[in-house]
This record gives C-alpha cells, sequence and structure tokens, in this order.
C-alpha cells in the first residue's frame, strides 16, 4: 500500500500527464493525408525510374490486367502515374489494343507503408484506479523515433502487339518516402520527404 507521502506526488504526476495527452489525427477518412501522400510520393519515385526505349512514334497501350490491384492503396493514381511517364518518353497512347504496336503490361510488387518506433521512456499502460475503472497511463518519451515509410515496387514489360515478342522490361523499379517524428526529452520535430517546400514570395520586403 502506498504511503500518505507519496500519494501527493503521484497524483501530481498522473494530472500532469493527463493534462498533456493529446490526440493527433490529421483527417477523418480511413487513411490520413500524411499515409496518402507516402503511398503516392513513392509511386511517384518508383515510376521516374522506368526508362525504355521503342521505336519512334509507337502506339502503345498499357494492359493493367495483371495488375493486382487487392493491397494496392492508390491503384489508379499508379495507372495514371505510369501512363504520364510513358508519355514523357514520347509514347503515343491509344485505348485499343488492336490498334496498339506495342502493349505494356504493369505489374506491382508492393505499395504500402512500414511503420517503426524506438523508445527510451514509459509506454502507454492501462492503469486500474479503484472504483473508478481502468485509466490508460500516458506514454513519457525522454527520447523518441516514429518512422513512417511509404514503399512502392512497380515493373513494365512491353512486347509486340503482332508477334508477342519481347521488346522491353523496365525490371522492378523502387521508390521510397518518408516522415519521422523525433521527440528528445518533451521537445518534437517532424521530418518529411513528401511534401514540397514552402514557396517564397519574391515580393515580399527583405
Amino acid at each position: 500500500m502506498l504511503k500518505p507521502i507519496l500519494l501527493a506526488p503521484l497524483g501530481a504526476l498522473l494530472s500532469l500527464t493527463i493534462a498533456g495527452c493529446a490526440t493527433d489525427r490529421q483527417t477523418d477518412p480511413p487513411r490520413t493525408a500524411t499515409e496518402e501522400l507516402l503511398v503516392s510520393t513513392a509511386v511517384d519515385r518508383s515510376v521516374e525510374h522506368i526508362k525504355f526505349q521503342l521505336p519512334s512514334d509507337s502506339k502503345v497501350f498499357v494492359d493493367t490486367q495483371y495488375f493486382d490491384i487487392d493491397g494496392v492503396v492508390r491503384p489508379k493514381y499508379t495507372v495514371a502515374a505510369v501512363r504520364d511517364q510513358l508519355l514523357r518518353l514520347g509514347a503515343h497512347l491509344v485505348d485499343d489494343r488492336k490498334a496498339a504496336d506495342v502493349v505494356m503490361e504493369m505489374r506491382s510488387g508492393a505499395q504500402s507503408i512500414d511503420y517503426s518506433t524506438f523508445l527510451i521512456g514509459i509506454p502507454s499502460f492501462p492503469l486500474p484506479i479503484p472504483f473508478t475503472g481502468t485509466l490508460t497511463f500516458p506514454e513519457i518519451a525522454f527520447f523518441k523515433i516514429d518512422r513512417q515509410t511509404g514503399i512502392s515496387k512497380l515493373a513494365l514489360t512491353g512486347f509486340s502487339q503482332k508477334e508477342g515478342a519481347l521488346l522491353e522490361s523496365t525490371g522492378a523499379e523502387y521508390g521510397q518516402s518518408q516522415k519521422k517524428k523525433v521527440i528528445i526529452l518533451f521537445v518534437s520535430w517532424t521530418d518529411s520527404d513528401v511534401t514540397p517546400p514552402k514557396p517564397t514570395d519574391s515580393n515580399a520586403a527583405p
């Protein structure tokens, strides 16, 4: 049983930690904006690595029948990003497979977010309170790193529409993005590579 002399400091600590407890929720849909940015940025970076050489003025049909959508977070965005890259590389996209010179098959090997955390401190834990129920004791972090990593793995295979012969294979292309939150003695900051830097106002006074 706790001695009375210890009850006051313990109560003060509980009051302080409870008062400092907050929930950070960025949006109400199932996925936060940060999660969507992590995935879409990883997709963009994997697509940027896609390079190939096709005959000039090739008519290209993008075949997505082998592109797995189960577990893929942003399927339509991924397809659109690949189509954009093909256009940048000089392809002429067509919607009719029979009208194409080249068929480009898409496939996805991974599209998700990895999460890791490292904590020096006291993790959150349930604390039974007599006659009241259970209170969740908030985490106390002296040093903590929370890291979220978006990952995308994509590949394209191009073959002749008429002969079915291989023309180009990109192999697996990978893209990553990251958000990291660091806490040191209750001071925190966040580093992220999924949002562009804020534009500078050239008209602003020096």
